[in-house]
C-alpha cells in the first residue's frame, strides 16, 4: 500500500476530512470530530487505527506487524507495520472497523449529518 491509495481509500468514506495537527511530517483523518487514522508523510511505514480491545489482541497475536498503539491509547488502537505480513486486503479492512468504531462513538447528531 502506498500513501496516496490509503489517502484516497480513508477520504472516499462518509463524512471524513484530513488534516495535520500534529505538524507536517503526521496526515490525521476523522471523521466528525474524532481521529479514526493517522500515518507519518514522509515516511509511510505504518498506520495508527483505533481496534475493538479485543480484535486488537487477537491481531497483535498472530500478526508481527500489528503492535500496540505508538503514541495512542494501547488498549484501543494498534499501529500496523506496512509491507510485512498484513495484506492490503485485511489494512482496508481495519481501516474500515476504525472508522465504523469511531463513528458510532460520535453523537447521534453528528451522525446523522454525517450519513444524510
Amino acid at each position: 500500500m502506498d500513501i496516496e491509495s490509503y489517502r484516497k481509500y480513508c477520504l472516499s468514506k462518509k463524512g471524513v476530512t484530513e488534516s495535520l495537527p500534529f505538524g507536517d511530517d503526521t496526515l490525521v483523518f476523522k471523521v466528525g470530530t474524532k481521529v479514526f487514522s493517522l500515518s507519518g508523510i514522509d515516511s509511510f511505514d505504518f498506520i495508527n487505527l483505533k481496534c475493538d480491545p479485543e480484535k486488537a489482541i487477537e491481531l497483535r497475536n498472530t500478526f508481527n506487524a500489528v503492535k500496540p498503539g505508538y503514541h495512542m491509547n494501547k488498549k484501543h488502537w494498534n499501529t500496523i507495520y506496512l509491507h510485512q505480513d498484513v495484506n492490503n486486503a485485511l489494512i482496508y479492512q481495519l481501516i474500515d472497523h476504525s472508522y465504523e468504531l469511531v463513528f458510532k462513538s460520535l453523537t447521534k447528531k453528528e451522525q446523522q449529518t454525517i450519513s444524510s
